[in-house]
């Protein structure tokens, strides 16, 4: 007998935001190879791009790109986001 409730709507519902996730606040600190395996596999067809903090960048916005800006140390300066 199948059922329905919380616990099947809550389901669908995490499966859901985690395919809608559009930025990794939880990577700043992190590796900057460590930030990419996560972006990875929450959005594998991800064009993930490691920069500089300071670096210049283009404005346009492309949904198939995350940019992960590193301080000196390697480590993720801001939260990486599609864009």
């Amino acid at each position: 007998m199948a059922t329905s409730g919380p616990s099947a709507a809550g389901g669908a519902a995490a499966a859901a935001a985690a395919a809608a996730k559009d930025s990794w606040p939880e990577l700043v600190g992190q590796p900057s190879e460590e930030a990419k395996k996560k972006i990875k596999e929450d959005k594998p067809d991800a064009d993930v791009q490691v920069i500089p903090a300071d670096a210049f960048v283009t404005m346009d916005f492309n949904t198939g790109r995350v940019r992960v800006f590193v301080d000196s140390n390697d480590k993720v300066a801001r939260a990486p986001r599609i864009g």
